[in-house]
């Protein structure tokens, strides 16, 4: 991995806007939790890091973006906007799980080895999935799905597990039931952060692809016609 890389990464698939960018070891942050806000800041957001590097964003080797699952406004905001910037740009794109942003935040705070996490979904449902440390990463130790805690089978993981996530704070009772975990209070919202470092061996293996092709994670495809009358 060349020492000078330059990426930014940002995420507003849930009630947080975040934005991240690096360059060489260099990292900068921005975490705000701002419900409703974000097509009004992620572009302040964006901007005020760049500035704050004295950098453009066609000087970047990639942008990387939140995928999902999330809010799907949340989604498709943080989907367009990366297009956006990367089409204005010329460079390419590449898409993280919000899942395992926050896992990987499980482990870049706690050093957690074993991560479920869960967003609440609303509907009664989380999107949630399992993951494992692996080279300092968190990869996959299950896929990402959509459903009600009490439809969810038993995780059974051995050793100990660390949890993140809104869904933990909204079904604590019912996914303590299905795997014993310690949550994690301080861990409720991926951060771009995270991604970034999840993007970086996805960099290097020439992994990151043009912005036309971003497309969003959303695990449920069924919200709009759940929400019509007599369903």
């Amino acid at each position: 991995m060349p020492t000078a890389v330059k990426l930014l990464a940002l995420d507003t698939s849930t009630e947080a806007c975040s934005v991240a960018l690096q360059i060489g070891a260099e990292r900068l942050t921005l975490d705000e939790v701002c419900p409703q806000q974000h097509s009004k800041r992620i572009l302040p957001m964006v901007q005020q890091l760049l500035s704050q590097a004295d950098i453009g964003l066609s000087q970047l080797d990639g942008i990387v973006f939140g995928r999902g699952p999330g809010s799907f406004t949340g989604v498709r905001i943080g989907v367009g906007v990366t297009q956006g910037l990367a089409f204005g740009a010329d460079v390419p794109v590449y898409g993280v799980s919000t899942l395992a942003a926050m896992a990987q935040a499980a482990h870049r705070l706690h050093s957690a080895e074993q991560v479920i996490a869960a967003i609440d979904a609303r509907m009664a449902e989380v999107y949630i999935a399992s993951f494992h440390l692996q080279n300092g990463l968190m990869l996959p130790s299950s896929g990402e799905v959509a459903i009600k805690p009490h439809d969810l089978p038993a995780f059974d993981i051995g050793g100990e597990v660390y949890a993140v996530g809104t869904g933990w704070q909204t079904y604590e009772q019912q996914l303590q039931q299905k795997q014993n975990a310690v949550i994690l209070n301080d861990v409720l919202y991926p951060s771009a952060q995270d991604m970034l470092s999840l993007s970086l061996p996805a960099l290097a293996a020439g992994q990151f692809i043009a912005a036309e092709h971003a497309e969003p994670v959303y695990v449920r495809d069924d919200v709009t016609w759940q929400k019509l009358p007599g369903r």
